[in-house]
């Protein structure tokens, strides 16, 4: 384990202080807390770029996304299927053998 020294103003280490109680915590500990924080979001930060450079780019990207059905085209491709299925057991429409 490695000791550090961090200088701090007189009324930000008090109120660091206060906070560590209200935590039933140590200052010591509220800094290793927020270290790990930190570090944890810069390891997601860095995964992010390096699946971003990876990746087939933007324009590529786009053209996956317009692919996906909206959340309107979705609806209406469940509501038509449903009506499909509806007429071809009322004997509407030849095609699939529906049994219940």
């Amino acid at each position: 384990m490695t000791a550090l020294t961090v200088r701090l103003p007189d009324d930000k280490h008090r109120r660091l202080k206060a906070l560590a109680q209200t935590r039933s915590t140590s200052i010591n500990r509220l800094f290793d807390e927020m270290a790990t924080l930190i570090l944890a979001e810069f390891d997601a930060e860095t995964r992010f770029q390096l699946r971003a450079e990876r990746g087939r780019g933007p324009t590529e990207d786009r053209r996956c996304l317009k692919r996906l059905p909206t959340r309107n085209q979705s609806r209406n491709r469940k509501r038509v299927c449903a009506q499909r299925i509806d007429a071809q057991k009322a004997g509407h429409l030849p095609g699939l053998l529906v049994t219940s």
